[in-house]
């Protein structure tokens, strides 16, 4: 009977809450700059304030999606690596420590 494998999302909880705190700021700067009263949006508030937490938002959108989720799982790339981990499962979820590879014979031959 084969396992199923569990599926994971790309972000975590942590990611999610700093994206929707980024979206918050990039709003509040949106409306910073709509709430300007002098003509064309060229005072503080249009020019200065707004961009400002634009920028700050948009910062915290790249943070929210480069940081890492405090879970990791040992992933498998090979069947042989799979079945290691399958009988000998790596306490808290910790990558597995990497065994030396053995030299593999390439497959492609010049020809004469």
């Amino acid at each position: 009977m084969e396992q199923k494998p569990t599926p994971r999302f790309a972000f975590g909880p942590r990611n999610y809450r700093l994206m929707f705190i980024g979206l918050a700021v990039l709003a509040a700067g949106f409306v910073t700059m709509t709430l300007d009263s002098a003509p064309y949006g060229e005072g503080f508030l249009g020019i200065t304030l707004g961009p400002i937490l634009l920028a700050i938002g948009f910062g915290i959108e790249f943070w929210a999606v480069m940081a890492r989720n405090g879970h990791h799982a040992a992933v498998a790339t090979d069947a042989v690596t799979r079945e290691e981990l399958a009988a000998n499962p790596v306490p808290g979820g910790a990558p597995a420590p990497a065994s030396p590879a053995a030299p593999v014979r390439p497959t492609y031959t010049r020809p004469s």
